[in-house]
């Protein structure tokens, strides 16, 4: 090493890994772990209430229930929402957005009788202009 040159470098510290989908509550939980936890929870008879589906319901197995599920996707979403029910995860519903400030909420009332009858006669395409055909 000459005079000159530069120490190497020290490696930087990596950045903590953060959670490549932090809102997906099944997000590294295979389809095989969702069937079982359910199977252990419900038992196969109830499960197959609730999912109505052949492969819970006649001669019902782990592996013949993730063939179908895997390529059936209604089934699937059926499946992974009984588990969320099950565990409590499932998604809260989206509270309505709140009134930015400054801007008054509208307020539509009903048209007036003089202008309901102009309004219930036209097309709705009054404001388009007509097409010019060669």
């Amino acid at each position: 090493m000459t005079p000159h040159d530069d120490p190497p470098a020290a490696p930087s510290p990596s950045p903590s890994p953060s959670p490549a989908q932090p809102r997906n509550p099944l997000h590294g939980l295979t389809l095989e772990a969702i069937v079982n936890a359910l199977v252990a929870h419900h038992g196969w008879a109830a499960l197959g209430a609730r999912v109505p589906i052949r492969c819970f319901t006649h001669d019902p197995s782990v592996s013949s229930s993730l063939k179908f599920l895997r390529r059936t996707p209604w089934a699937r979403e059926k499946v992974e929402q009984l588990y969320l029910d099950m565990v409590g995860a499932a998604e809260p519903p989206r509270a309505a957005r709140p009134q930015r400030e400054g801007r008054p909420e509208r307020v539509t009332e009903p048209p007036r009788a003089e202008e309901a009858a102009p309004a219930a006669r036209s097309s709705g395409l009054s404001g388009l202009r007509p097409v010019r055909r060669p």
